[in-house]
């Protein structure tokens, strides 16, 4: 089996996900007690947020490939970055390892294409949302017409994670408000709706909309068991 590093705390809430999904993907798969081999950094979100919030992405990303170096040091043969908004430094990391970076958008797209859609919406934080690296990829790698909220639903996405998700508050009247949102996402032609920040599937659940839901954590975390699997005999 191989190792697989996970940056994670960013937040903590979902990452601890990302723990629990490849563990019960390899105990499936191999039977009896068999988890997967991993090494874990855990952020203070409080210190990744503050250096968002003031743009410090340069900082962040020494921060990021830091911790990576750290998780090969250890042994990992792959590394994952256990948030979506994070892949903003996805090729600073990427530089800083001489094993592979395990995309969170790659196997988010193999699952949008694998149901025959073309046209999907990004929820996600406002940096996801508006910055290209995300939609970028998606488009160039896997042909997607990408699709996000207007300023009025950007903001209330936005202020939902981080005023709430990320706090592990889920709200049914928020809820209701990533909801509308949808409908109104779907109305200008989204077949599908990417849960584009780890914590959105903590709220939004895939039968609170008429379209699929691709919850971006479960796919990544999927994918990061297939890797530990990959070295397994």
């Amino acid at each position: 089996m191989r190792t697989i590093g996970l940056l994670g705390g960013m937040s903590w809430e979902s990452s601890i996900e990302y723990e629990r999904i490849i563990h019960e993907r390899v105990r499936e798969r191999l039977g009896g007690v068999a988890s997967g081999d991993l090494v874990m950094r855990t952020f203070n979100f409080a210190e990744i947020e503050a250096l968002q919030s003031a743009g410090r992405w340069d900082d962040a990303g020494r921060l990021l490939a830091g911790a990576a170096q750290s998780l090969v040091a250890a042994g990992a043969t792959a590394v994952v970055i256990c948030s979506n908004t994070m892949h903003l430094l996805a090729d600073e990391v990427a530089a800083a390892i001489d094993v592979p970076l395990l995309h969170i958008a790659d196997p988010t797209g193999d699952a949008v294409r694998a149901r025959g859609i073309d046209q999907v919406a990004l929820l996600g934080t406002r940096f996801t949302m508006e910055q290209p690296f995300y939609a970028d990829r998606l488009r160039e790698r896997f042909g997607l017409t990408v699709l996000t909220p207007d300023e009025r639903g950007r903001t209330i996405i936005h202020t939902v994670i981080y005023d709430e998700l990320v706090r592990g508050v889920i709200s049914p009247s928020s809820r209701d408000a990533y909801v509308a949102i949808v409908d109104e996402l779907v109305a200008r032609g989204a077949q599908g709706v990417i849960a584009g920040c780890t914590e959105i599937e903590l709220l939004l659940r895939p039968d609170d909309i008429s379209v699929p839901l691709f919850a971006t954590a479960r796919l990544h975390a999927e994918a990061a068991a297939e890797w530990c699997l990959g070295g397994a005999s």
